[in-house]
């Protein structure tokens, strides 16, 4: 299993907020763009100060594929990729990791759950959002 490296200055608050059970991402407060993968300087204006949002966990399907064969020891086929916009960041796009092959469409609404491995890494992944 591959694991992230979740202790760095970028990346320690969004696996800490994770492992609560949070979806969070970095903000320009200069001009309000979100970025991830998070970084401590805003791509669009420069602004050091970026902070973190919480995110409500809620996206749509921009694209996906389905592995079916193995190529990464550990991920047993077939599993499929996907690319997840944040609702209420959809300048941001999070990978999505769900098993075999899902019925998926693109704009399909989306919805964060938390994946805790075994090797202590707690990851945001999606599944397809059940209508009420």
């Amino acid at each position: 299993m591959i694991t992230p490296v979740t202790d760095d200055r970028d990346t320690r608050e969004f696996f800490s907020n994770a492992a609560e059970g949070k979806l969070v991402f970095k903000s320009c407060p200069e001009c309000g763009r979100a970025n991830h993968p998070p970084t401590p300087h805003c791509p669009r204006c420069g602004h050091d100060r970026m902070v973190w949002k919480e995110s409500a966990g809620r996206g749509t399907v921009y694209a996906w594929t389905t592995v079916h064969q193995q190529v990464i020891p550990g991920f047993t086929t077939p599993y499929t990729i996907a690319l997840v916009t944040l609702d209420d960041a959809p300048e941001i796009r999070l990978t999505a990791y769900l098993d075999g092959v899902p019925d998926l469409a693109v704009g399909q609404p989306m919805r964060v759950w938390f994946e805790t491995r075994t090797d202590g890494v707690t990851l945001p992944q999606w599944r397809p959002e059940v209508p009420q």
